[in-house]
């Protein structure tokens, strides 16, 4: 049994490894792809410093390339862990911040702030994204209760969720049609790339990273409540008070993705169920792995879009949903969500 543990362990920091690995990977391969193709070694020797600072491609790399890559790592992190908390807090598979509404929650919230209070930046947009987020939340979690009193309870949420996402979507579209000026302003904050965003990392990462260190000790208690309420109390866990706190560090974590880039779909179940393939179902492994997964994910997507055919790129936001709407979709048939 210790033997089986051991190896099992020892597989687990391997697959992180490798993670962290194809991170590195995808990093270069961000720095080096776009527009204009950088070679390797010109990469390599912008970031040492090895290269003239008002080289072109040292600039490319390093004022342009380099910014978009850490945010797409940011973000992806935020939502890949804030996925597998939701998961873990609804006992819902599909759970995910966009498909429950609470990025739209978050958007809202801050369509509010830039219209009535002329809010600006990203670090006044995750105060604004985080009450947004939390009271979407509230809501949300209130009906994922309810439904566990019912055979259909991962049904229920989920379409309470696109119930949510719909009248948020609606309200959003009222709002910003009124005012061309607001209109553009949220439309390009909201529309989910990564490009030309240098400035939002250093108002965005205190943030994240502050959600990302919170939720290294919900591993256990997650675990815990993986078994049910009733269980995770004769363990002797606090039931209430881990669900309040795994509930806050989501929020904060799709708070400060949302603020950075707007709504990205996807990511949190995309990087939930990567890891959980990986890893298996302990929230220990589960946490870091999702977020490596899903900063991995959202990093390799904005590599993609840049190599499409045509004049431009593709945003981002786009390339994941058209990438997790059909994995969404096999999830449900697989839980029998939708009809065969």
């Amino acid at each position: 049994m210790n033997v089986q543990v051991s190896t099992r362990g020892r597989r687990r920091i391997l697959g992180l490894i490798g993670l962290l690995a194809l991170t590195v990977i995808g990093v270069l391969l961000s720095l080096a792809l776009g527009a204009r193709d950088i070679a390797p070694g010109v990469v390599v020797e912008s970031l040492l410093g090895l290269r003239p600072a008002d080289d072109y491609e040292t600039l490319v790399v390093v004022t342009e390339r380099m910014p978009r890559a850490l945010l797409a790592l940011l973000v992806g992190a935020s939502l890949g862990c804030s996925g597998v908390i939701m998961q873990a807090l609804t006992r819902n598979p599909l759970a995910d911040p966009g498909v429950l509404g609470i990025e739209l929650g978050a958007a809202f919230a801050v369509l509010l702030g830039i219209l009535f209070f002329g809010v600006r930046g990203a670090s006044s947009y995750f105060w604004w994204a985080l009450a947004g987020a939390a009271v979407t939340a509230v809501i949300v979690l209130a009906i994922a209760r309810l439904a566990r009193l019912a055979a259909s309870a991962t049904i229920s949420l989920i379409i309470a969720g696109a119930a949510l996402s719909a009248i948020l979507g609606s309200l959003i579209t009222l709002l910003i049609v009124r005012d061309t000026a607001v209109y553009a302003h949220y439309n390009y904050w909201s529309i989910g790339q990564l490009n030309g965003r240098a400035g939002v990392i250093d108002e965005i990462w205190p943030f994240a990273l502050v959600g990302l260190l919170l939720a290294v000790p919900l591993g256990r208690p997650l675990n815990a409540l993986a078994l049910g309420e009733e269980v995770a109390e004769g363990l002797g866990l606090a039931v209430g008070r881990w669900q309040l706190s795994g509930a806050a560090v989501a929020v904060v974590l799709c708070a400060a993705a949302t603020a950075a880039v707007g709504p990205v779909a996807f990511v949190g179940l995309l990087g939930a169920h990567t890891a959980r393939l990986l890893v298996g179902g302990d929230h220990r492994w589960l946490l870091p792995y999702g977020a490596l997964c899903g900063a991995v994910l959202l990093l390799l997507a904005d590599v993609a879009c840049r190599l499409l055919p045509g004049n431009g790129e593709l945003q981002v936001a786009i390339a994941t949903a058209v990438i997790g709407a059909p994995v969404f979709v096999v999830l449900a048939r697989g839980r029998r969500v939708v009809p065969a």
